[in-house]
């Protein structure tokens, strides 16, 4: 992999993704927390939300992965062309 192609987050690009995802679970947790609702309605929501949120994250690690692997299959693929292109400007 050449240095160029290597894709790097700033420092202060993960703190603000981690903090934004604990602020948002903490409001949420505070949402649910003080819904004038029964205990079995605020399980529910709490559940779902953990849910909802795990779902999220699988889905974009799933979907990060899966653009990775392309990417190295277009890059062999790209390889093995140019080895041909090679062999056939060389005969």
């Amino acid at each position: 992999m050449m240095i160029d192609e290597v894709q790097s987050n700033s420092q202060s690009w993960l703190f603000f993704v981690k903090v934004s995802f604990a602020i948002s679970l903490i409001a949420m947790a505070a949402g649910i927390v003080i819904l004038p609702a029964d205990l079995m309605v605020k399980g529910y929501l709490a559940i779902s939300a953990l849910f909802v949120v795990s779902s999220t994250i699988t889905m974009s690690k799933t979907l990060r992965d899966n653009h990775e692997s392309q990417r190295l299959i277009n890059k062999l693929s790209e390889a093995k062309t140019q080895q041909i292109i090679k062999e056939y400007s060389d005969s």
